[in-house]
């Protein structure tokens, strides 16, 4: 018995660099990344002809951190989505680029090596899962380095780190002793984050947050702690992919997530609280074209968050055909769900998922608490399969995650957000979206639920 499934392999280890590297033995492979990242024919070109379009359609750039930057940020997504290859490329174009900190590993031959085969019994699967866990710390740091080579020093870097996930502490302080820009925190109230940003006051904190009660809520409670967010993630739960930021799959239709409403009301707390100006709001779900971008702004928003559109690029770190499915998948092929974190969530309707959703209620109703964690690492600090909570999900989700990061349609789960790609099924470059984003286009048709009702 092993706890780690020996089919899970780890992906090559692509980058914006150099891809020798990995043609060679995996740990050998680890020295060249860490001591040979850059090259210069792969660094993208300048951002300029980017910020000109912006200021041609008439949008406002994004000011964070002290950097001048397009209004974009991409999303984070795991597991190993985003990873250093699209987080690096997006920020050498002028904007934010993202990371998820979620098992990282995956991308990294002799991490994956170092994790398979892990005997069974109390006391080993302690060990196993210490083992897990530093392996993704250590991916994590490799991650931020090949990204702040690949950025080149423009732009802005970001970790994202689930607050559900049971490492979000380590993961955070790793990443801030690495120097990265930006934490981004969704999935639970991050009310710790400024104590375990304290010894980092140049990093920027950006809370994700779905209503303007979350945004005062957050506020004054890092009020009391002498912080405040650099920034907030305004995300549209009845919109965005992946995990949602409503109680419960009936909620997410409720108007108090709606742009038109949570814009306002959070600028006006804000206003009120004297701190308007020093904390941008980012939009996030279903941003899909410039007008979407326009319509935010006009609302009071600063910049955008978009995720699948990101996905769907030939700099992300996934497989093609993971590009593949979530680029030809349609609104009528998404299907909402509870997660194993316990929270809604939003995914292509695969074969693996129908399953899943036939057998949920029988899944459910036998229930009970694990001895231990499927895969021994505990990636999620509550887990409804390991816990036995019987109205969350009942499957293992680091699994299926990494089935479709892999490529693997049967057994994968795609996230996705609602909205038609702006190419269509076509996956194309970075630097193609957000050219595509920064410029007007009087004749296309409005993005599916984005616009007002």
């Amino acid at each position: 018995m092993t706890f780690i499934n020996t089919t899970f392999k780890a992906l090559p280890y692509r980058s914006c660099i150099s891809t020798d590297a990995v043609r060679m033995h995996p740990a050998a492979a680890t020295m060249t990344i860490a001591d040979n990242l850059a090259s210069a024919h792969d660094i993208p070109d300048s951002a300029d002809p980017l910020m000109a379009l912006l200021h041609e359609g008439g949008l406002r750039p994004l000011r964070l951190g002290g950097r001048t930057l397009l209004p974009i940020v991409q999303g984070g997504m795991g597991v190993g989505v985003s990873a250093h290859r699209l987080a690096g490329s997006v920020a050498a174009l002028g904007a934010m680029g993202t990371i998820s900190s979620v098992d990282l590993r995956r991308h990294h031959p002799d991490l994956m090596e170092r994790t398979r085969d892990l005997a069974p019994g109390a006391a080993a699967t302690s060990r196993a899962k210490q083992d897990i866990n530093a392996a993704n710390l250590e991916a994590l740091a490799r991650e931020i380095r090949a990204a702040r080579r690949c950025a080149g020093g423009r732009g802005l870097l970001a970790i994202n780190v689930m607050r559900a996930v049971g490492e979000y502490a380590p993961s955070v302080t790793r990443a801030l002793e690495c120097g990265i820009d930006a934490v981004v925190v969704g999935a639970g109230l991050p009310l710790d984050l400024p104590e375990l940003a304290q010894d980092h006051p140049d990093a920027l904190l950006v809370p994700i947050l779905s209503d303007a009660r979350g945004v005062q809520l957050l506020v004054r409670k890092w009020e009391r702690k002498r912080r405040l967010p650099d920034a907030i993630v305004i995300e549209h739960p009845r919109l965005a992919g992946g995990h949602l930021g409503a109680g419960k799959i009936a909620d997410l239709a409720d108007p108090r997530f709606d742009f038109e409403n949570v814009i306002p009301q959070s600028l006006a707390f804000l206003r009120a609280a004297g701190i308007e100006k020093e904390i941008p709001l980012i939009a996030a779900g279903g941003i899909r074209r410039f007008e979407d971008i326009a319509r935010v702004q006009a609302l009071g928003a600063a910049a955008v968050q978009l995720g699948t559109p990101f996905a769907v690029t030939q700099e992300c770190d996934a497989h093609p055909e993971f590009k593949r499915m979530l680029a030809e998948a349609r609104d009528e092929d998404l299907v909402e769900f509870t997660s194993v974190a316990g929270l809604p969530a939003r995914a292509v309707a695969t074969r693996w998922l129908k399953g899943y959703l036939k057998a949920e209620a029988k899944l459910q109703g036998v229930a009970h608490v694990k001895p231990r964690c499927t895969l021994a690492f505990d990636c999620l600090a509550q887990c409804g399969l390991r816990d036995g909570l019987a109205t969350w999900g009942q499957f293992c989700i680091d699994t299926q995650l990494a089935a479709a990061l892999r490529g693997d349609v049967k057994r994968g789960l795609f996230f996705r957000g609602v909205g038609a790609l702006p190419f269509g099924d076509q996956v194309r470059s970075v630097r193609e979206l957000l050219a595509r984003l920064l410029t007007r286009y009087e004749d296309s048709a409005p993005t599916p639920g984005v616009t007002a009702a």
